[in-house]
């Protein structure tokens, strides 16, 4: 499939009115920094393999989070004044070589008081240290390193922009203005390096980016969320995002957005799709026990599928920037399509399973 052209003048496909929000998306404007948000996130996942198979996986997320209203982060306002800054930057870094069952996770918070950590409002570039994340005409180039684990990325969109809620059969949400604005590239085709222990393995595979920019992370009621991000071989992808509230139940609020091949999109309504959970898992660092495997059903949709962990322990474990710990990792996909066997990879998001987040995170 040709890669999709996402840096040509904007026109009536690439301005979008968000319908929840108002929000008018436009490219490549958006691909930028939003600073006049409260939060803001670019959230990379990708599945690699080398030239003998080997399976890999990684995770790159780069935040900016507003001081003002940040509960957890306002320790960080009592600094000296060349440090002091309105916003503060964190990242998070993964390494999964699947074969070898390793795993390692990294983190990294900074202000750019003096320059150790930023985003651009008036191009691609995102950065915290020499972790970096830019952008030259359709390609992203995605780097991070640390003791001597990382990878070193080219990925290039195979589908435009995939913005989310503007399907049909709209989300609902209780205060439009503070939905979400988030688009996503589905697939990326992804090339270069990862490094494993110090030894550097030429890769190729696909990736999935989630850019979000909004008015607060979670509602007060609000605990944590699952979020699958699901590839499929028939050129499809499925994103559910399932809001989790503090007494155990769902939010209706939670969607998700099914992608086809071609690239056209629907809407995924929570009263109109299925999630079981299979099997659990509790990890021996935190004690915490995550949903591990899941049964998926989209009845409306006639898609039925199972994602399973590659790995049990993909936990990134007790993270200062969020004061908590949370599992993120990669998984095998299968099942049926429309009545067709379908295969695929992706990557889960647990969070929210170890404390209330928006008790961390509350305004």
């Amino acid at each position: 499939m040709p890669a999709a052209s996402i840096h040509a003048k904007p026109d009536a496909r690439q301005i979008v009115n968000h319908p929840l929000t108002g929000y008018a998306f436009s490219f490549p404007r958006d691909f930028y920094s939003h600073n006049n948000y409260q939060v803001e996130w670019w959230y990379f996942t990708g599945n690699l393999k080398d030239a003998a198979g080997r399976e890999y996986g990684y995770q790159c997320s780069f935040f900016r989070v507003s001081l003002a209203g940040m509960k957890a982060l306002q320790q960080y306002q009592d600094t000296p004044s060349e440090w002091s800054n309105e916003h503060i930057y964190f990242a998070h870094m993964t390494v999964v070589d699947l074969k070898n069952g390793k795993f390692y996770f990294y983190e990294r918070i900074n202000r750019s008081g003096l320059g150790l950590a930023g985003a651009a409002e008036d191009r691609l570039e995102v950065w915290n240290e020499n972790w970096k994340l830019t952008g030259e005409g359709d390609t992203r180039k995605l780097t991070a390193k640390e003791e001597e684990n990382g990878f070193d990325l080219q990925l290039v969109p195979e589908k435009a922009p995939v913005i989310h809620g503007t399907g049909d059969d709209k989300p609902k949400w209780e205060i439009p203005e503070k939905a979400p604005n988030y688009y996503s590239f589905t697939r990326m085709k992804t090339t270069g390096k990862v490094f494993i222990d110090g030894q550097p393995v030429e890769v190729t595979g696909t990736s999935w980016m989630d850019h979000v920019f909004a008015e607060r992370l979670l509602a007060p009621k609000q605990a944590g969320w699952d979020w699958f991000s699901l590839k499929l071989d028939n050129g499809a992808e499925v994103m559910l995002f399932r809001i989790r509230m503090q007494d155990g139940k769902y939010d209706p609020r939670s969607g998700g957005t099914l992608v086809r091949a071609d690239g056209t999109q629907a809407h995924l309504p929570s009263e109109k799709q299925s999630v079981g959970v299979l099997k659990t898992w509790t990890s021996p660092k935190s004690d915490v026990t995550y949903p591990a495997g899941w049964k998926i059903d989209l009845p409306e949709r006639n898609i039925a599928l199972k994602v399973t962990p590659d790995m049990a322990g993909q936990e990134l474990f007790l993270l200062r920037s969020v004061s908590n710990s949370y599992w993120e990792g990669s998984v095998t996909v299968e099942g049926t399509y429309e009545g067709r066997p379908v295969r695929g990879k992706g990557y889960v998001e647990l969070v929210g399973y170890g404390g209330n987040l928006s008790a961390t995170f509350g305004q």
